[in-house]
């Protein structure tokens, strides 16, 4: 039984694997690590698979485990989950987009009683380097996409992870695509995690397997694992869509409460619709804004971060840009592409939702930590 096992997904990458894996093995010689290199192949044609069996002969932690059927980058790694020699994995590209000196420290932290640790290129001191513009766009998106389900997770799309076999075990994974951290988030059984920043560099030998087809299952993926946590609801993802849940009612309940107050103030106390209007939104706000610390949020350690009354402030500035966002958006469509009014006005209200909820989350609560 080894330490760890290092999975390495490979497709024609002749031009890396030797390098790789000798990399790899020779951090686990200078850090005393007992450590298992795995090359997960999905039956390539070049020179992947006779490169890695003589390694073999010499290095006798090293393997390979050819797939001829099912091919994928998810595929593989999920394969290779159940073929490790040992309790905990690391995840690694075979184009050192991903540097094997992280992985005693990946290990490390593993041993301190985390579940998953992550590779970020998104949090303070993580980065990317010599991407193309388009490349840099879609990954933004699925990043995007994935925080909706881990807003605390500042990249769970990474490629660059390490996990416990535990997490894995018995999780019903179906692997698609290139994105099997985001499934080992949505579908395992964990409760700890950490990240840590690196640099991702792009490769500079073979070529990037990035295709519309990879957009498209990703895509299948989220809404898989949506499904998921609605069906099973102990998940992280489950606990965020039931945030969500709660942010829509607390805005269903402003709406009762800005008319009410406009109509008790027009009515009731003659004050003009000019100035009751505003008197009203701005109550509508604060009540939604309480009803969110008290409630949405109320598992949250928010005291410890920042006082309420400045929450209540960034509160309003988000809650003002998802109004402008609403209006700019349904004149937008109405005048420029003729969308029937409630039709524009609906999804104007829609867009609006997404960015108070999204921006509020990761800003107005941003350091706030779920409780364990």
């Amino acid at each position: 039984m080894y330490d760890l096992t290092v999975i390495i997904p490979t497709f024609n990458e002749e031009a890396n694997i030797r390098n790789i894996v000798l990399a790899v093995d020779a951090v686990f010689r200078e850090n005393s690590l007992n450590g298992q290199v795995l090359v997960v192949d999905d039956n390539s044609s070049d020179g992947t698979i006779p490169a890695v069996t003589d390694l073999k002969r010499i290095h006798p932690n090293v393997d390979i485990l050819v797939r001829t059927e099912d091919h994928g980058l998810s595929q593989s790694v999920a394969d290779g989950f159940r073929h490790a020699a040992s309790e905990v994995f690391v995840v690694i590209d075979a184009d050192f987009s991903h540097p094997p000196v992280l992985i005693p420290r990946m290990y490390e932290e593993i041993k301190k009683g985390y579940d998953v640790v992550i590779g970020s290129r998104y949090m303070e001191g993580g980065g990317i380097k010599d991407w193309p513009l388009k490349r840099r766009i879609i990954s933004t998106g699925a990043t995007f996409l994935g925080r909706l389900l881990f807003p605390d997770v500042t990249d769970p799309v990474s490629g660059f992870f390490a996990v416990r076999k535990s997490v894995v075990f018995s999780a019903p994974l179906k692997p698609r695509g290139y994105k099997i951290l985001l499934e080992v988030l949505g579908k395992g059984t964990w409760e700890k995690d950490k990240e840590i920043p690196f640099e991702f560099v792009d490769r500079e030998a073979g070529a990037s397997k990035l295709k519309l087809k990879t957009i498209v299952e990703y895509a299948q993926q989220v809404v898989d694992i949506s499904i998921h946590s609605f069906l099973h609801r102990d998940n992280a993802a489950w606990r965020e869509w039931t945030r969500i849940f709660k942010f829509g009612i607390v805005g269903l309940s402003g709406i009762i409460v800005n008319l009410g107050i406009l109509i008790g103030l027009v009515e009731l106390f003659g004050i003009s619709e000019d100035l009751g209007g505003p008197i009203a939104t701005e109550c509508a706000i604060i009540s939604n804004f309480f009803l969110n610390d008290l409630w949405t949020f109320r598992t949250f350690e928010n005291g410890k971060h920042s006082s309420r009354w400045r929450r209540l402030v960034a509160f309003n500035v988000v809650s003002a840009g998802g109004a402008l966002i609403n209006i700019g958006i349904y004149l937008f469509l109405i005048n420029v592409f003729a969308v029937y009014y409630p039709l524009a006005q609906f999804i104007g209200i829609l867009v609006g939702f997404i960015w108070n909820f999204t921006v509020n989350r990761r800003f107005t609560w941003k350091k706030a930590r779920p409780k364990k």
